[in-house]
């Protein structure tokens, strides 16, 4: 169980990065909204963990060929689009109630990658998929619904720019995903 804890909360590190900057452009720190995301999160996290466990059993060596690039690639444009959203909008500009449902869904997906990896090693190691599925589903949503929270009073704080840093942070883990497959970052 520690183990399947610590595989749940290192999944949704990234998720919960991502929360902070989309509720730094929430007006209003609304608990809904908060959980909606994390619901939103928590549902996609769990779904690729599965979706990555069904691949693990047809075609493992062409995911793992391609999974930095995608991951990349997502968290990238996803990281600009939000940098963007942030020097685009004119500070007096009304701040958004809530995100889009495909926005919220393009977002975890894109911080979802390793999930899916996850998903195929747990195949190869014939592990409890269920359990671990939920648990991943359930700590992503927990620390969503966080992020969303503690980004809201940041960016009431801190303005567009922590909707900017929080695009930067994407496009940091885009880019540490692809440099770690790559091999060159060493985990010294």
């Amino acid at each position: 169980m520690l183990a399947i804890a610590a595989i749940a909360f290192g999944m949704s590190a990234d998720a919960f990065a991502a929360a902070l900057g989309k509720g730094a452009a929430l007006a209003r720190g609304r608990t809904i909204e908060a959980l909606r995301t994390g619901a939103i999160f928590g549902m996609v996290e769990m779904a690729t963990t599965v979706i990555g466990w069904a691949i693990g059993f047809a075609a493992s060596t062409f995911v793992a060929s391609v999974d930095h690039w995608i991951a990349f690639g997502l968290m990238g444009l996803l990281g600009l689009r939000m940098i963007h959203a942030s020097l685009a909008r004119h500070p007096a500009a009304p701040r958004r109630q809530r995100h889009s449902f495909a926005d919220l869904a393009a977002t975890a997906v894109g911080t979802s990658i390793d999930a899916l990896i996850v998903g195929v090693t747990l195949a190869m190691l014939n592990a409890d998929i269920l359990t671990t599925a939920l648990a991943i589903g359930a700590a992503t949503f927990a620390m969503v619904t966080i992020g969303i929270i503690l980004g809201r009073i940041a960016g009431a704080r801190l303005g567009s720019w922590a909707e900017a840093a929080g695009g930067v942070v994407l496009i940091g883990i885009g880019a540490t995903i692809l440099i770690e497959h790559l091999g060159l970052l060493s985990s010294a």
